[in-house]
């Protein structure tokens, strides 16, 4: 079985490897190294023409296209040809070589003129003066959008590569979220680039199959196009870490030897079992990719020798109800590992991706992995997102097409509130691995969720307003943490109060992108707000140890200040100076300026009653109590405003605040607001002789005198052991009442309010 949908400089070899598992994929690559790191120029492979001529472009597209789109096709690779004349390839070939070889790669998908058209310009706007316009008037604005979706943006406008590196993605994802053919041309000349990257430095090589790696071979997998992601990864691994790739050819090369006779009996046994239990099915023998085999020693930290699944089959039958008669013919032929067995046809993968898997123990103990589809998942399998252009009237289209539009609408979704671009990035390379975790709604309905996914993950696929608002929640009917794992087959009921708000603290287990994406804008959003708030009284407090009354600035003065200080507006001002990032006194003065005051007014030389700002203790992030001495009410404190933290509130003899002293033009008088009722936690050093049950005595002790304890650690030593517990009070009173109840009890030796200057 040929797949004819597969790039012709692709196919053979992959036929070849998965039709039969014991020819050798790559004769040329031989080594008697020993697995070490590589070296720069170590196990690069020979060089492999890649190249593709115009007859050979046309000979395929004559087979699908109308003898008109084949004409407008070529009039583009005249006009590039044209554009690229003079340019050469780092190899030494004409440039026009490779736009051919990418446009090569779409006509086996069987894409139309349009996309074959812009890929052979995919370059001419990044590497010649041929302008988008230019593009538009001559062969019309879906080709020049197409190209304009590929292009890089120009560096010139970032302050170093990663940052372009981040635009140019965001850039090229957001035009594949309007097009997805953008991102097929992508590919098509990132694949290209790959089979023709011999010829780069090897500084080089090693980043773009990193890149190559990280970005676009999850998208080829996100996308359902698993021959080409299985080709990327190939193609990244023996680039990336050559001297590797080699040693580990040579490796299943011996096995392959070593372990003939056994594959060939397996093989023979399912082709006999199969048609006595009255199955039509095609099967074929495949041997494991070598960056598969790669990455399972590494995650699971064996040796070559003990990985034993490096040969499995696939069995294609006619329909669904054949594929799970085969797995029972299978399974009474040779006795399945359990915990092995994965029903990706009732719950198709993110990608659409259907198959029936199980591993078997074959003869001598040989566990031999087993995939069983229908042709037409076959196809969708193998082709993904591209199927929608080769199989058009091949059932099961419709649904990978429906789950490839939703993903694309979240990239949209995840830009419109995205910070900068690596940030989008982030969220995006998170979202790329495809789920493993199905876990059930209390209605039954499935969420497939990312490996090590949480309750908060599960939420936040729900619904945002269910993610915001949880708070607890009960797995499988038992109470649970909300930081949970989840597990295949859990049912999870999320609770939620009204007035619940996403906690910060949840970032550090979530694992999916929606959830992180979520819980970071909630908090960004809530910044900005209380930013802003605090912004507005710490201006307002300048501005009265200048005699100046906030009324009294007009729009005006506003206006000029926008426009000298290029902001957009008054509330960007405000959040600038509640985060930091802009002096209110400074504000002031600008502000002031042309104000009919008196001149001493102006320079706060008259004697006025100080303005302090009123703490509350519960003004979220603008307003933040230091961590070192952890101030209460009570305490005499001072404010100090820093960038990117806003105000940060210290105890007037806080160490830390005393190596602070050159920032003394930030500090601003604060004091606390006697109507609040928060909670402070503050922490208690107790130094104690060593007795049986002290601790629960002591924790007993601060329980009645009405104290939450939120956190104790132990300094053990020889003849006393110091005592760190983490307390919630009131105020000074409060824990001050505390400290008598904790010198009631004989065993303690010492015990004062603990101050850590290392925070």
């Amino acid at each position: 079985m040929t797949p004819r949908h597969l790039p012709s400089a692709l196919a053979k070899p992959l036929v070849d490897k998965f039709n039969n598992p014991l020819a050798d994929p790559n004769p040329q690559l031989k080594s008697d190294a020993p697995l070490q790191p590589d070296s720069p120029t170590s196990g690069v492979p020979a060089p492999v023409n890649f190249s593709v001529s115009l007859a050979d472009l046309n000979a395929r597209l004559v087979t699908y296209l109308s003898p008109e789109d084949v004409a407008r096709v070529n009039e583009a690779y005249l006009f590039s040809q044209a554009a690229h004349s003079g340019q050469m390839r780092v190899s030494g070939d004409p440039y026009i070589s490779h736009p051919l070889a990418v446009a090569a790669g779409l006509a086996d998908w069987r894409l139309d003129a349009q996309a074959l058209s812009a890929a052979l310009l995919h370059d001419v706007m990044e590497d010649t003066d041929i302008t988008k316009e230019q593009l538009t008037e001559r062969f019309g604005k879906g080709v020049a959008d197409l190209v304009d979706g590929v292009s890089k943006i120009d560096r010139i406008e970032h302050q170093s590569f990663e940052e372009a590196q981040a635009d140019n993605f965001r850039k090229m994802l957001l035009a594949m979220a309007r097009d997805v053919r953008v991102i097929l041309i992508k590919l098509s000349d990132r694949r290209h680039n790959m089979q023709t990257l011999g010829s780069m430095r090897a500084d080089k090589r090693r980043r773009i199959a990193r890149e190559t790696l990280d970005i676009y071979a999850p998208i080829a997998n996100r996308l359902g196009l698993n021959a080409l992601y299985r080709e990327l990864q190939e193609l990244a691994f023996c680039h990336g870490n050559p001297m590797r790739y080699r040693v580990l050819e040579k490796a299943v090369k011996k096995a392959r030897g070593n372990r003939r006779e056994v594959v060939s009996k397996i093989l023979e046994a399912i082709r006999t079992t199969l048609p006595s239990a009255g199955l039509d099915a095609e099967v074929m023998g495949r041997e494991k990719h070598l960056y598969g085999i790669y990455r399972k020693m590494r995650e699971k930290h064996l040796s070559f020798s003990q990985v034993l699944d490096i040969y499995g089959f696939r069995i294609v039958v006619k329909d669904r109800p054949s594929c799970y008669l085969a797995l029972g013919a299978l399974h009474a032929l040779y006795p399945p590992v359990p915990g092995k067995f994965k029903d990706y046809i009732a719950i198709p993968k993110a990608n659409g991706y259907q198959s029936l898997h199980t591993t078997l123990i074959g003869p001598f103990g040989t566990p031999v992995e087993i995939q069983i589809r229908t042709t037409e998942m076959h196809n969708v399998a193998e082709s993904g997102v591209a199927s929608h252009w080769l199989y058009k009237d091949e059932h099961g289209i419709s649904q990978v097409q429906q789950k490839t539009h939703q993903w694309l609408q979240s990239l949209i979704e995840l830009q419109s509130d995205s910070g900068t671009a690596s940030e989008f990035l982030e969220h995006v390379k998170i979202d790329l691995f495809p789920g493993e975790v199905y876990v059930f709604s209390p209605k039954g309905k499935i969420f497939a969720l990312p490996r090590g996914a949480t309750v908060v993950d599960f939420a936040y696929a729900v619904h945002t307003d269910i993610g915001d608002r949880c708070v607890a929640c009960r797995i499988n009917f038992e109470t649970s943490p909300l930081r949970t794992e989840l597990k295949n087959g859990d049912r999870v009921e999320v609770i939620t109060a009204p007035h619940a708000a996403p906690n910060p603290a949840w970032l550090g287990y979530v694992k999916s992108a929606r959830a992180r994406f979520r819980i970071r804008h909630f908090l960004k959003t809530q910044q900005n707000e209380e930013s802003v708030a605090l912004g507005e009284r710490l201006l307002a407090h300048a501005l009265h140890e200048m005699g100046i009354s906030s009324a009294k600035i007009l729009p005006e003065a506003w206006d000029r200040f926008k426009k000298e200080s290029g902001v957009r507006s008054k509330r960007a001002v405000l959040s600038d100076i509640g985060l930091g990032k802009r002096l209110p006194a400074i504000v002031a003065r600008r502000l002031a300026e042309g104000l009919d005051v008196p001149s001493t007014s102006l320079t706060a030389k008259l004697p006025r009653a100080r303005q302090a700002i009123m703490i509350r203790g519960t003004e979220g992030m603008a307003v933040q109590l230091g961590k070192c001495c952890r101030p209460i009410p009570g305490d005499p404190i001072v404010g100090l405003i820093r960038k990117e933290q806003g105000l940060v509130v210290h105890t007037h003899d806080c160490p830390v605040l005393a190596k602070l002293r050159s920032e003394r033009g930030n500090w601003v008088d604060v004091v606390w607001d006697v109507t609040t009722d928060h909670l402070f936690d503050v922490t208690i050093r107790v130094i104690v002789k060593n007795a049986r049950g002290l601790l629960a005595r002591l924790a007993k002790e601060i329980a009645e005198s009405n104290a939450n304890i939120i956190d104790v650690s132990v300094e053990d030593d020889r003849d006393s052991t110091m005592l760190y517990f983490t307390v919630q009070v009131t105020d000074r009173v409060h824990l001050a009442r505390i400290l008598r109840a904790l010198r009631r009890v004989p065993e303690v030796l010492r015990l004062a309010r603990y101050i850590n200057p290392k925070h």
